[in-house]
């Protein structure tokens, strides 16, 4: 695997480090009281950047019309499973990456950031799952605890590739389908509480199904911001979904965001019907562009699966 930055400009670089400096740190202090042993040993083994910064191609223009900015995307590879757990070891990382960006200022990139063991990832290159294909032909290791390196791919036929895209295709839109009439209902009975949870879900559950389809490989996550960002590395058809130009724009996707949580369980949850009417034209648009998307690639599997 690659380990040079020479790509990045100097500023990226730094980031980089900073980056990775907090990752640690914040990792040391979720184990520093440890009294099981597994916990005591528990490590970092790798830390992968992948996406469009380890391939080259990032978009930084936070300042154009579209004021689209790409991420760093990090795979944290841990020695036990039990430290993949978001809440026990990683909520904290999370909020101070955040802050750091949002507050401190010594980040500018978001970063994002995924967790697993080197069994799962290798369990996901032994079932040809894109996603971890690409880590692997791609991704530019950050940090290694030993040169022990990843399993070599084992591709998809192309009869198989083009099943599990279509069997992903046709759980997931029927699901999204059914979240956006659930939506349509809460509105028409104002209740729009109840309409942002479901209009959120509907949005979540076509990010998994693009991502699904097109890598074999979804996060475990109701962030859409994250699941947003991940999925708009496949296509910019579905950057377009989402203005940014404006801050209205932006606040209402926070409020879509924070409806999976506050929406159900704070009573200081707020959000108008304009603001939901909003959104759900929104979300009627990467629907389409979620649909033209998957239907491409499964049109281009079948295609592969022919000439065979």
């Amino acid at each position: 695997m690659r380990t040079d930055l020479d790509h990045l400009p100097a500023n990226k670089q730094r980031e980089l480090e900073r980056v990775k400096q907090i990752i640690f740190e914040e990792f040391a202090d979720s184990i520093a009281l440890a009294t099981m042993s597994w916990k005591k040993k528990g490590r970092i083994d790798k830390l992968i950047l992948y996406g469009s910064y380890s391939r080259g191609g990032w978009v930084d223009e936070p300042h154009t019309a579209k004021g689209y900015r790409s991420d760093f995307d990090l795979l944290i590879i841990v020695s036990d499973k039990r430290l993949t757990d978001k809440v026990d070891y990683w909520l904290k990382l999370e909020d101070r990456l955040n802050r750091e960006l949002a507050i401190d200022k010594t980040l500018h990139t978001p970063v994002n950031f995924i967790v697993h063991t080197i069994q799962e990832v290798n369990d996901g290159l032994a079932h040809g799952r894109y996603f971890f294909m690409d880590v692997a032909k791609d991704g530019i290791a950050l940090y290694e605890f030993d040169d022990k390196e990843l399993h070599k791919p084992k591709p998809k036929t192309p009869e198989q590739a083009l099943a599990m895209a279509q069997e992903y295709f046709d759980e997931w839109i029927p699901l999204a389908a059914s979240a956006q009439k659930g939506f349509h209902f809460f509105i028409s009975q104002n209740e729009l509480r109840d309409a942002a949870f479901i209009l959120h879900q509907a949005t979540e559950r076509l990010y998994h199904c693009v991502l699904l389809v097109c890598t074999f490989y979804s996060p475990h996550v109701h962030n859409l911001g994250f699941l947003r960002t991940q999925a708009e590395r496949i296509d910019m058809r579905l950057v377009d979904a989402w203005p940014r130009e404006m801050k209205a724009d932006r606040s209402r996707f926070e409020k879509l965001k924070e409806a999976y949580v506050k929406a159900r369980y704070s009573k200081h949850y707020r959000i108008t019907e304009e603001e939901l009417r909003w959104l759900g034209e929104r979300v009627e648009e990467l629907g389409r562009a979620v649909h033209a998307i998957c239907s491409e690639r499964i049109a281009e599997l079948d295609a592969n699966a022919s000439r065979t």
